[in-house]
C-alpha cells in the first residue's frame, strides 16, 4: 500500500510539473497598461499582444487601467491572481521612481511583482537654448560653474523622470540649477526655444527636429552607449560623466508568485518577438530601443534604478504631484 502511495505521489508531482508547461495558456491573457492610450507603455502593450496572442495561442486583451500616474493599473496587477493570466506593462516611473515619490503606495514594486522581460529602452538627451554659451558637457559646466543659480531645467511636472535626470545632472557636476517644472511636455519647447529655460532631458524623438533646424543644441544622450538609431550624439558617459545613466525603460511584469515555467515561456516569446523585423521596425518610428534579456536581467535593472533614483529623490526632496 505504501508503494502505490508513493507512486501516486510521485505520478501526482510530475503530472503537477507538466501541467503548467504544457496547459499554459488555456484561456485568454490580460496585458494592463496602467496609463493612457497613445503613449509608449500603451503602444508597446498593443504590439506585444498581436505577437503574443500569435505564439500563445490564445486571445491576448489589453486594458488600460490609468490614474495615479500608473498606480491603479500597477496595484492591480500585483493583487491579481499568480497565474500568469494577468500581466503589467512596467516603465522605470511606476516601478523605480513612484515608489520613493509615494511612501503609502498599496504596492511594494521589488515585492509584489516579478520581472518577466525588458523590451525597450528609450534614451533621453540633454538639449540646451541657443542663448546659452555651451556646446558640449564641459562648456555646460564651466558657464553654470560660472554663473551660479542661473541656469533652471524644465520637465513634464514633478517626479517625473526628466526631473530626476536634471536632478542627478546638476548633483553630478557640481552646479546649482533651478527646477522648472510644466504640465507637459508640448508647453516647454517654446519657452526652452525662446531660452526662456536653459536646458531639458527628453526622449530624441521630439528633440530631434528642433536640433536638426538649428533652434536647440543637443549636449549629450544619457545611455551609457550611443544610441543605435541616432548614433551622432554623444553620450554623457563619454564626456567624462562616467556613471551617468538615467532614462525610461519598458518591460513586462507579473504577480509575484506565478510558476517560474510560465515566467520563462512568456520571456521566451517576448525575445522572440523582439527579433522580428516588424517590431524593431516599430520601435525605431517611436525612438525606442531593443533590450531583451531574462526576468533575472531585469529585475537588476529595476533594483539599480530602484536605488540610484531613490537616492536623488531623498537627496533632493523630490516631491510627487
Amino acid at each position: 500500500m505504501k508503494n502505490i502511495f508513493r507512486l501516486f505521489g510521485i505520478a501526482f508531482l510530475f503530472y503537477t510539473s507538466l501541467s503548467w508547461s504544457q496547459i499554459y495558456p488555456n484561456k485568454p491573457v490580460k496585458i494592463v497598461i496602467p496609463y493612457g492610450p497613445g503613449g509608449a507603455p500603451d503602444i508597446l502593450g498593443r504590439l506585444f499582444a498581436l505577437k503574443l496572442q500569435n505564439s500563445l495561442g490564445k486571445p491576448v486583451i489589453v486594458e488600460n487601467h490609468s490614474g495615479a500616474g500608473g498606480t491603479i493599473g500597477t496595484d492591480f496587477v500585483a493583487k491579481s491572481a499568480s497565474d500568469g493570466y494577468t500581466i503589467l506593462i512596467a516603465t522605470t516611473a511606476n516601478l523605480s521612481i513612484s515608489p520613493h515619490l509615494y511612501p503609502k503606495l498599496p504596492y511594494n514594486a521589488l515585492k509584489d511583482l516579478i520581472p518577466i522581460a525588458q523590451v525597450a529602452n528609450s534614451p533621453l538627451i540633454l538639449t540646451v537654448s541657443k542663448n546659452i554659451p555651451a556646446n558640449n558637457v564641459k562648456e555646460l559646466i564651466a558657464f553654470g560653474k560660472a554663473n551660479p543659480g542661473k541656469l533652471n531645467y524644465a520637465s513634464a511636472g514633478s517626479g517625473t523622470i526628466q526631473h530626476v535626470a536634471g536632478a542627478m545632472f546638476a548633483n553630478m557636476v557640481g552646479i546649482d540649477a533651478v527646477h522648472v517644472p510644466y504640465k507637459g511636455t508640448a508647453q516647454i519647447l517654446p519657452d526652452l526655444i525662446a531660452g526662456r529655460v536653459n536646458l531639458m532631458f527628453n526622449s530624441i524623438a521630439p528633440m530631434l527636429p528642433q536640433i536638426k533646424e538649428g533652434n536647440l543644441k543637443a549636449i549629450g544622450i544619457s545611455s551609457l552607449n550611443r544610441s543605435l538609431i541616432n548614433p551622432e550624439f554623444s553620450t554623457l558617459a563619454e564626456q567624462g560623466l562616467t556613471d551617468f545613466e538615467a532614462g525610461p525603460w519598458y518591460g513586462f511584469y507579473a504577480p509575484t508568485g506565478v510558476p517560474k515555467d510560465i515566467i520563462n515561456r512568456l520571456n521566451k516569446e517576448i525575445n522572440q518577438a523582439l527579433s522580428t523585423a516588424d517590431v524593431k521596425e516599430r520601435f525605431i518610428q517611436f525612438g525606442l530601443e531593443v533590450a531583451s534579456g531574462t526576468p533575472e536581467d531585469f529585475a537588476q535593472v529595476t533594483k539599480r534604478d530602484y536605488e540610484k533614483f531613490g537616492k536623488i529623490i531623498s537627496d533632493n526632496n523630490i516631491k510627487g504631484e
